[in-house]
């Protein structure tokens, strides 16, 4: 059962919000982690992970960013190979440990955390704001960054990173669950308290625009192995990515000052933050066991 971290009087303090800000969305790298690593371990079949990537594109195509990688993943130095199974297999091929080597990544502008400083993975998994490493902490690995190429093809990079970085600090499902209510209570004691005025459009009413974007969120469905606590992480996460979603897209009122306007921004960044934290915390329980 999905759960529902927020009030409705919330929904609407956050609903109502105009910004430019863009939300970290659930993402296919996400969805890859949590299926890879189901099969991996043995509680899902290829079948069960290509249906579940094929939820965000039906086509996926696959190439190397250099040719160190190539070698080492078993793709073509030139050109892109296509196929949801021959991501799995390049998964296989580089993750040696089996799913104790697969970890999400999820950047933002100002938050590199867990992405290997410097490198080609780094820049492309924050242009993204998602990305995969796969390999075991100070070893020789590879990082796969997906981007849309079309309205029907995900196309997923795959780097050489030598070495996988330590992943740092991870927390507890218990400490992402308080996150996210802390943050959302925070952003709606602040933005409760930001004096706004009429934007003059009328852009629906916000329940029903959060309804609909939480739906569309659902449609991607977690392995049947995730850990009740770890699946109740990330389904708040995705009501409150929904709420983030219509407030990107602007509402019936907006900041009456500049200031107003960049404390929504910081509000809705640190809840955003929030999120990210909190998923990738869920996803690690769910393959590690924390």
């Amino acid at each position: 059962m999905r759960s529902h971290p927020t009030t409705v009087g919330e929904r609407d303090r956050l609903g109502g919000v105009a910004t430019p800000y863009a939300a970290s969305v659930t993402s296919p790298s996400l969805t890859l982690t949590l299926w890879a690593g189901a099969w991996l371990g043995g509680h899902a079949s290829p079948d069960d992970v290509i249906d579940a990537l094929h939820t965000w594109a039906p086509t996926h195509v696959l190439c190397a960013a250099d040719d160190d990688v190539a070698r080492s993943a078993g793709l073509p130095e030139r050109g892109v190979v296509d196929g949801a199974a021959t991501l799995l297999t390049t998964v296989r091929t580089v993750d040696t440990v089996r799913a104790a080597g697969l970890r999400l990544v999820l950047a933002a502008p100002g938050d590199a955390r867990g992405l290997p400083a410097g490198t080609a993975f780094a820049a492309a998994a924050m242009d993204a704001r998602q990305g995969i490493l796969v390999g075991v902490p100070g070893a020789p690995g590879a990082g796969l960054v997906p981007v849309v190429e079309g309205p029907d093809v995900l196309r997923w990079t795959v780097f050489t990173v030598d070495p996988i970085p330590d992943p740092g600090a991870v927390p507890s499902l218990g400490e992402a669950e308080f996150a996210i209510r802390e943050a959302v209570r925070d952003a709606a004691a602040t933005l409760a308290g930001i004096p706004t005025v009429g934007s003059g459009t009328d852009i629906g009413d916000p329940r029903s625009r959060i309804a609909s974007a939480a739906a569309e969120l659902a449609r991607h469905r977690y392995p049947s192995s995730l850990p009740v606590r770890a699946a109740r992480v990330l389904d708040s996460a995705d009501q409150v990515e929904a709420i983030l979603t219509v407030a990107a897209g602007g509402g019936a009122e907006r900041a009456g000052s500049a200031s107003g306007t960049s404390g929504r921004e910081e509000a809705l960044r640190a809840l955003s933050s929030a999120l990210r934290v909190a998923r990738s915390g869920a996803v690690a329980a769910a393959l590690h066991g924390h």
